[in-house]
């Protein structure tokens, strides 16, 4: 199965983790790739693309912000795709890479991956995220061995794989649905500190990280930079507050820091559809005004606070 992948080049970082979580599957011969990488010097651009395009079974788009808006991707590539799958000759997967409007283009119709369309940027491990991807399309080529998928049922998506559009329904959220979200999001902050301590001292001889709960709703935090001079070191206390107090969740940049004393807070809210996380930082005297899932707003925290101890993530 000959597969088209199609991307922003603002996000060769996905690019590059797909193809090594991809290596399975082209060693067994199930799947054989093709993007604009492989194009040789001198070759005609857009006539070298257009071939490609027109020979794969498998149009994969990775799909983000960047590539909704490149001219190049969505308006040629994708619309390209769009007509061999109406003809009955490819069928789209979109890989979901990063949160974006993807919802009210005609991707929507595709079965997204990962699992639910659940960007891979909001998975605490990324490589889980992955993985689930190539188990998708393994189902995906299993099926394209047997001679099962055909060209009418790429077209008209009635296999198993396809997913029709999501439905939302306005609803509210009752206290309770409050509380259990910011339990939620405390327990996915405390995992995500101490695995991401854990992989922080792996990466360097310079770095020591130490990760402690104070009880079932506080933990504290310190990273020691060896690598700066004085050793420079950052340390967080995270609170669960239970609504009182400065807000759902609470964080001191201090080691073992009390709960009567905070330098910011991420709080529960919601709009008519879903509840989001909202970031007050007290300590930068500004308010995000993002909506943050519990995943993400653990990488913001964590990322906040390495930098304090001159950390920073390509």
């Amino acid at each position: 199965m000959k597969a088209f992948i199609s991307y922003s080049h603002a996000d060769e970082r996905y690019l590059e983790r797909l193809h090594k979580h991809l290596a399975m599957l082209q060693r067994e011969g199930q799947i054989a790739t093709w993007y604009d990488r492989d194009i040789l010097a001198g070759s005609v651009l857009d006539g070298t693309i257009s071939n490609e395009l027109d020979a794969s079974d498998l149009f994969l788009a990775i799909v983000s912000p960047d590539y909704l808006a490149s001219g190049y991707c969505y308006e040629k590539e994708f619309e390209r795709a769009l007509e061999l799958q109406q003809a009955g000759k490819m069928r789209i997967v979109p890989i979901i890479a990063e949160p974006s409007d993807w919802l009210s283009s005609p991707l929507r119709q595709f079965m997204a991956l990962p699992k639910d369309g659940k960007p891979i940027s909001e998975w605490t491990n990324a490589n889980n995220a992955f993985l689930d991807v190539i188990t998708g399309l393994r189902k995906l080529t299993d099926v394209h061995s047997q001679g099962q998928l055909t060209p009418s049922l790429i077209a008209t998506g009635t296999t198993d794989n396809f997913a029709p559009r999501r439905v939302k329904v306005k609803r509210d959220f009752d206290a309770i649905e409050r509380a259990e979200f910011a339990d939620k999001t405390f327990e996915v902050i405390k995992d995500y500190f101490a695995s991401s301590c854990e992989e922080l001292a792996r990466a360097s001889e310079d770095l020591r990280t130490r990760h402690e709960m104070m009880s079932p709703t506080a933990f504290t935090c310190t990273i020691v930079n060896r690598a700066k001079v004085g050793n420079q070191q950052a340390s967080i206390t995270v609170h669960n507050n239970k609504r009182r107090g400065f807000g759902d969740i609470s964080y001191v940049f201090e080691a073992h820091a009390a709960s009567n004393t905070s330098h910011g807070s991420i709080r529960v809210d919601a709009d008519e559809f879903n509840l989001f996380l909202i970031v007050d930082g007290v300590w930068s005297g500004t308010q995000d005004s993002t909506r943050y899932s519990s995943e993400r707003a653990a990488e913001w925290l964590w990322n906040v606070f390495v930098e304090r101890a001159g950390i920073q993530y390509e």
